[in-house]
C-alpha cells in the first residue's frame, strides 16, 4: 500500500466530517450520481443519493454512528482502505459498539463511486 495524494485524503476527511456532522448534502456532493453504498447494520447496498439520503435519515432515527478517519492507504486495485475508529451509540447514548473498522472506496473523477466495509487481518470477528 502506497501514500494517497492529499487531494483524495482531503475528499474523504471531508465525507466523514459531513458524516458525522449529519449533513447529508455535504457528503452527497462529494459522491458520483451512481455512487454505491453498504448498509452496514441492515446489510447489502444502496444506490444513488436520494436512496443513501433515505438510509442514512433511517438509520439516523435508530442508532448514532461516529466513525474518525485513522489511516489511509491506496491498494493495487486502485481502491483505497481507510482505517476508522467507530463508536455507535443507541439513542440514549449507551455504547453499542467501539470498534476499529476498515472501509474501501472507490473513487472516479474525484468523486465516491463506492464504498465497502472491509474486512482486515486487524477486524473484529464477525
Amino acid at each position: 500500500m502506497t501514500p494517497l495524494p492529499t487531494s483524495e485524503t482531503d475528499l474523504l476527511r471531508a465525507a466523514y466530517a459531513a458524516f458525522n456532522a449529519r449533513d447529508i448534502a455535504a457528503a452527497l456532493a462529494l459522491m458520483t450520481p451512481d455512487v454505491a453504498w453498504p448498509r452496514a447494520f441492515k446489510g447489502g447496498f444502496v444506490e444513488g443519493p436520494e436512496a443513501i439520503r433515505a438510509y442514512w435519515t433511517e438509520q439516523w432515527s435508530e442508532i448514532d454512528p461516529h466513525v474518525e478517519p485513522i489511516s489511509f492507504a491506496a491498494e493495487s486495485t486502485g481502491c483505497i482502505l481507510v482505517t476508522v475508529h467507530q463508536i455507535v451509540r443507541a439513542l440514549s447514548g449507551a455504547v453499542l459498539a467501539d470498534a476499529q473498522v476498515a472501509h474501501r472506496f472507490t473513487l472516479t473523477h474525484g468523486k465516491i463511486q463506492k464504498m465497502e466495509v472491509a474486512v482486515t487481518s486487524d477486524s473484529p470477528p464477525l
